[in-house]
């Protein structure tokens, strides 16, 4: 019997300075980023495949973070004892700040800030023994998707899994050989089918963007949901959601989804975390108060400013963790203990953990005078 993938629990995460190993071109817009691990950090970056981790920069005079998958299995690693390497994806993307940064000043023997690994865009299975795990993905959603299946088809012998990846066209698609080399490696067990949108392909099927239509025939005639244990899905929003609803409306329950949405540099998250707040005397405010690390910290919100929790945080505590801070990656995640909050999106959060009391606080915005919440639980 195989060992379940998803073993480690969640743990606090937190900025360490690594050095860059190496920088390797993987398209003409994309690059894979491998960090160094030291043998004594080498616990807080054990992870799970599909994890992310978020990498912190100053760029052009203010403090930028951005979230990229893990793209090597964990073991890929190195030995005990020895040190560990890790590594993450990241595409150009038209005038993207940090992405394109990264593009043009990143080399081996840099130092940056990465947070310890995060997310739960991983397998809920107990047992992978003769699992046929599924994953759709468009472009960078790739990176995930290499050390989940990689880890799926090494950790049982009778496990398979079905990738459907869409680009543009060929010189688009990231991790192009390695794809290959895992095919080689697992012929009868991974199913690998390339569609790109702008490029004619043999099979129609595997010809022009992926829309309600064609995700129609990809499920009748590729991967059929009635055989699938467990889906992965990540790209953008429009085809995430179109997945989505497709599979529900199949009859595929929710619990057997897991997705990941990517977003891009051009849409720049806000940079006013932690901006100053001045309370007036006969201002109206709510109390926010928050437990990190063992220590409570309290700071008033004035209702006319419309604070989320993390900004209210961020002014008394510049170490209150996030990333995306665009309610996608859950770094933010804590308990609501006391009080009511609103929550404005969140594409992080599992229905069970909402159940839990577990909130976005990039995205929650108290709604009673007096909210409490826990990051450390």
């Amino acid at each position: 019997m195989s060992a379940p993938v998803n073993t480690a629990t969640r743990r606090r995460a937190r900025f360490h300075e690594l050095e860059v190993a190496e920088v390797r071109p993987l398209t003409a817009e994309s690059i894979e980023v491998t960090f160094a691990v030291p043998p004594e950090l080498q616990g807080d970056y054990d992870y799970l495949p599909g994890q992310y981790v978020a990498l912190r920069a100053h760029v052009d005079g203010r403090e930028v973070r951005r979230s990229y998958s893990i793209c090597r299995p964990p073991s890929s690693a190195g030995s005990p004892g020895s040190g560990t390497e890790l590594s993450i994806a990241i595409k150009r993307d038209l005038g993207g700040l940090f992405s394109v940064w990264a593009h043009e000043n990143l080399k081996a023997g840099d130092r940056v800030d990465v947070m310890s690994p995060e997310g739960t865009f991983t397998s809920n299975l107990p047992d992978l023994d003769g699992a046929h795990l599924a994953g759709i993905a468009a472009g960078s959603g790739i990176t995930p998707m290499m050390s989940l299946a990689a880890s799926v088809l090494a950790a049982s012998p009778t496990a398979r899994f079905t990738l459907v990846y869409t680009n543009r066209a060929t010189q688009d698609v990231m991790f192009l050989e390695e794809l290959a080399d895992l095919k080689d490696r697992y012929p009868a067990r991974l199913a690998l089918h390339h569609v790109l949108s702008r490029e004619q392909r043999a099979a129609p099927l595997l010809s022009g963007r992926i829309d309600a239509q064609k995700l129609d025939a990809i499920l009748d005639k590729l991967v059929h949901p009635a055989s699938v244990t467990e889906w992965f899905l990540c790209g953008p929003f429009e085809l995430v959601t179109l997945c989505r609803d497709t599979l529900a409306r199949r009859g595929v329950p929710a619990g057997d989804i897991r997705f990941e949405l990517f977003t891009t540099d051009a849409d720049e998250p806000r940079v006013d975390r932690g901006r100053p707040v001045d309370v007036r005397p006969g201002d109206e405010t709510r109390t926010v108060e928050f437990t990190l690390d063992g220590l409570s910290s309290t700071v008033q919100s004035p209702v006319a400013a419309n604070e989320a929790i993390l900004d209210a945080a961020l002014r008394v505590r510049g170490d209150v963790p996030f990333a995306c801070a665009g309610g996608v990656c859950g770094t933010c995640r804590a308990r609501l203990v006391e009080g009511d909050v609103r929550m404005t999106q969140n594409f992080a959060l599992e229905p069970d953990e909402i159940e839990r009391g577990y909130v976005l606080t990039c995205q929650s915005h108290p709604t009673t005078d007096r909210v409490v919440v826990d990051y450390d639980v």
